[in-house]
């Protein structure tokens, strides 16, 4: 393919799901950035670039208790311009022993630089298809996190690859280049059937397991995947594995998720991973079929601490709900369609963060919810500037790029906040439309792709909302004013200020809880555009308190909520005095107005004191400090402020 993919896929550790998701966002970002600095000091080999990967054949032999590989890997390409000779990248440890080209043997040369170069029989013109045929062998060297790594679990032998980010080229001869993805793979693993202890090999890779064929004392499985890949995603595992599935019904297109564990670890896996069905079945309730629902999805169990989604089959260092979801939302957010630069790293790790939130809302409920926003709008607010999308100085950054506060927390709270503005309904449909995408679908998408898709679902100019959360920095402070103007009408207003010069006014819907006397609620929205903007909302019962933002929907800190001073539109000679006043205050009103109850608050609205009337009212034993004295009149709600010493 030839678009520019800049993949990125996260590895994390595990945790519970009681704890501050901070810290494990830590180690996630932590990960991620480590493995993102070789992406960034790689450089494509020029010498690759003169062609396009469409397929390969992967046929290797492995033992798990030997460092060693041998194969031949068969490559179709497509030549983009007129080309003699073809280049892979190929550790210069490993040796080929022969390449062929349609029966026909072909000279090579291998070099220092990681490279195997190939003289082709005879040149291909632009557009061509070469085919060629390459037998190796060698002790790979790990690069990035262990690309080939032979190891034991309870004393048994186990092989895995974690090529993540260029450590393809240390096992198989492959082009490294993220602008190449291959169209489709076969990989045929063939290993000792049994071990020493007669425990049997299973083999795992990408795609769909087509067959398993025993030969004498070895056995070698197939496994098929037919959809776009980078080299570095291609991967093998191989041990004594204890197999069982989960079956997804999908509509009535079931596929299987299948579980590849340690047999000494099978009580835990099994107990574990069942969840994987829900947040499957959810996700794709949410947004659309798994995108690999031909083949599979899978869990193999490997000797890392943390996770790594290879497409269809994750390698997982434990079974932890959050790992399984975090690594399973990657392969809609990151393996369907990918950040298409470093500047739009949040439709990455945002998309993810906010899909592990989104999977404790629906399983867990929404006061857990509400938590885990919490946590984030903590994280976001904890510096007063920063914003999502990246500069092109930013991205010199790893840790930059790889901000838990801004690239994964801001990133997933600026979806929530996008969902709450424009609805469930338009904003699941935007995603969806967004997957289905034909210009993204299993490519690359970046921030000015994804917006306008949003905004046709929508039905909505979402321009404001971006520059404000997205492009620009920081967060807004509320104050919330309310009084009771009638025993059916509320009026609040709402003013502003933003913890950073870039954004003059951020506009989002407020959310409010009005709550009542008797333990009545009602929430509301309000559309919040414009600094000192009133509100009128009609209450069918009395207002003692009001709460801001009360499911913690919106970036936002350092907020106050008060009970404003209201004088009904007559000329009345009403008072209260002393004031200040450290004892009582008497109440001064003209014979025609009746006051049926007297209430007093304190500065944060809550209700202190409530009585019928009486002409001199004791506060000695209320805090010193501001107080608001709301009066219940038969000419409307009358508030008073009172200094109490």
């Amino acid at each position: 393919m030839k678009r520019i993919l800049l993949l990125v896929f996260c590895f994390i550790t595990t945790l519970t799901f009681g704890q501050d998701f901070n810290e494990t966002l830590n180690s996630i970002r932590e990960a991620e950035g480590k493995s993102a600095l070789h992406q960034m000091l790689f450089r494509a080999n020029p010498n690759t670039g003169n062609y396009n990967v469409t397929y390969h054949k992967l046929e290797l032999t492995v033992d798990p208790s030997v460092a060693f590989i041998s194969g031949v890997v068969t490559t179709h390409f497509q030549a983009k311009e007129n080309m003699s000779e073809v280049t892979f990248d190929l550790a210069d440890n490993m040796t080929v022993s022969q390449v062929m080209q349609n029966g026909n043997s072909l000279s090579f040369t291998q070099n220092a630089n990681d490279e195997l170069i190939i003289t082709l029989f005879q040149t291909l013109n632009t557009g061509q298809t070469g085919i060629v045929e390459i037998t190796y062998s060698g002790n790979p060297i790990s690069s990035g996190f262990g690309s080939f790594e032979v190891n034991t679990h309870n004393g048994k032998p186990v092989l895995w690859t974690l090529s993540e980010p260029y450590g393809a080229k240390g096992w198989w001869p492959c082009k490294q280049d993220l602008i190449d993805k291959i169209e489709s793979i076969d990989v045929y693993i063939t290993t000792p059937q049994f071990n020493s202890t007669s425990d049997e090999y299973v083999a795992v890779s990408n795609g769909l397991e087509v067959s398993q064929t025993i030969n004498g004392s070895n056995k070698t499985t197939h496994y098929h995947h037919n959809y776009p890949i980078p080299a570095y995603l291609v991967a093998i595992a191989v041990t004594n594995y204890s197999v069982y599935s989960h079956t997804v019904p999908n509509n009535g297109n079931p596929f299987d998720i299948v579980n590849y564990v340690y047999p000494e670890d099978l009580g835990y896996a099994q107990t574990n991973t069942p969840v994987t069905v829900d947040i499957m079945n959810l996700f794709t309730n949410l947004f659309e079929e798994y995108p690999f629902a031909s083949e599979k999805y899978g869990h193999a169990q490997f000797g890392w601490g943390g996770g790594m989604e290879h497409t269809t089959v994750s390698f997982m260092g434990s079974f932890d709900r959050n790992l399984i979801a975090h690594e399973l939302a990657h392969q809609w957010f990151g393996n369907k369609i990918t950040c298409g630069s470093w500047k739009d790293i949040w439709l990455n790790e945002g998309f993810a963060t906010y899909l592990s939130g989104l999977t404790i809302e629906n399983l867990d409920g929404n006061s857990a919810f509400t938590t885990w926003k919490q946590q984030r709008n903590n994280s976001i607010t904890s510096q007063p500037g920063g914003a999502v999308y990246l500069t092109d100085t930013d991205t010199l950054s790893v840790n930059r790029i790889f901000s838990g506060r801004l690239s994964y927390n801001k990133g997933a709270m600026v979806l929530h906040m996008l969902r709450k503005k424009v609805g469930d309904a338009n904003f699941f449909q935007g995603l969806k439309d967004y997957l289905s995408d034909t210009d993204h679908a299993y490519a690359y998408a970046k921030t000015q792709d994804f917006i306008p898709i949003m905004e046709a679902a929508s039905g909505q100019s979402l321009t404001e909302f971006f520059s404000d959360w997205l492009y620009n920095q920081g967060y807004p402070s509320y104050t919330i004013e309310w009084n009771q103007i009638s025993p059916t009408e509320v009026k609040t207003t709402i003013t502003q200020t933003q913890s950073d010069v870039s954004v003059s006014y951020f506009e989002a819907p407020v959310p409010l809880r009005f709550l009542g006397t008797m333990g009545e609620v009602l929430d509301v929205t309000l559309n919040n555009t414009t600094n000192t903007e009133e509100f009128f909302n009609t209450v069918n019962f009395t207002v003692a308190n009001v709460v801001f933002d009360p499911e913690s929907d919106l970036i936002s800190k350092n907020n106050s909520v008060q009970l404003g001073l209201y004088e009904p539109p007559v000329d009345l000679e009403f008072r209260i005095y002393p004031n200040p006043t450290s004892q009582s205050f008497t109440i001064q009103k003209p014979e025609s107005l009746i006051v049926n109850e007297i209430r007093i608050f304190n500065a944060l609205g809550q209700l202190l004191h409530q009585t019928p009337w009486s002409s001199n009212i004791d506060v000695s034993t209320l805090a010193s400090g501001l107080l608001f004295v709301q009066f219940q009149t038969n000419e409307g709600t009358i508030n008073k402020s009172l200094l109490k010493n």
